[in-house]
């Protein structure tokens, strides 16, 4: 089975770090590819960055030529595209948003979300909503600090462990890592926090290989249907 993971950005650092994460997830017999789109920002911060991203990633994955893969994991965490790219591609395609939070609905009653910016948390709120799992979040809370700021291990976790012990207090029974760029803190802050911790990279790349274990595909009946053929121009034409 192959999985490609596209990053919502085109950091290409930020891209290895979220395959490290996926990596380590994925099962036996899984390979698991990264793909960085060739343009748009370098970092998905505010409904701009998060719309140039999601035509972005749509365009990589509509020019891309490596070998065939079986499910796409869209790794931007509340970032737009995932519908669109349910009607462009052909396999399952499982958002670390929506994976995120159906996971932590299956181990407690309500969850909250842990992410970077304040200025993410509507957008995240909004994309739980729409996934049909915003009803159980209790708190999407922003730790203050940048997604090209979290290279910085020791001062992510502390600002994470302040944000995390809010949520929790707010009622929060489940955490969600609210960024791709959080991965690998899920089992350390779950233990100091004394609560569940997920992961939206590992929880997105285990729900891929099940669907296409299972032999699943994103339903082509209504809302999800092929694209209509037209004349569609992806970006400037070069005179």
């Amino acid at each position: 089975m192959r999985i490609v993971v596209t990053n919502c950005n085109t950091t290409q650092e930020m891209t290895e770090e979220i395959v490290r994460g996926a990596r380590a997830a994925a099962g036996p017999g899984t390979t698991v590819l990264g793909l960085t789109p060739g343009w748009g920002p370098e970092s998905a911060e505010g409904w701009l960055d998060s719309y140039l991203s999601a035509a972005a990633v749509m365009d990589a994955l509509r020019t891309y030529d490596g070998p065939a893969y079986d499910a796409v994991v869209m790794a931007g965490f509340g970032e737009h595209g995932r519908e669109g790219v349910r009607e462009l591609v052909d396999v399952p395609v499982v958002d670390i948003t929506e994976a995120a939070a159906h996971l932590a609905c299956l181990l407690g009653r309500r969850y909250g979300v842990v992410t970077t910016l304040e200025r993410s948390c509507g957008q995240i709120e909004d994309s739980l909503d729409t996934a049909g799992v915003g009803r159980n979040c209790v708190a999407v809370i922003g730790t203050g600090l940048g997604v090209l700021e979290l290279e910085d291990a020791e001062r992510t976790y502390s600002a994470f462990l302040a944000a995390a012990e809010r949520a929790r207090d707010a009622g929060a029974e489940v955490l969600v890592l609210g960024c791709a760029g959080m991965t690998g803190l899920q089992r350390a802050l779950g233990e100091k926090l004394g609560v569940p911790v997920v992961d939206g990279v590992g929880a997105a790349v285990k729900l891929a290989e099940s669907l296409v274990g299972l032999g699943l595909r994103t339903s082509r009946v209504g809302g999800y249907a092929r694209p209509l053929p037209k004349g569609r121009a992806w970006g400037r034409t070069q005179e």
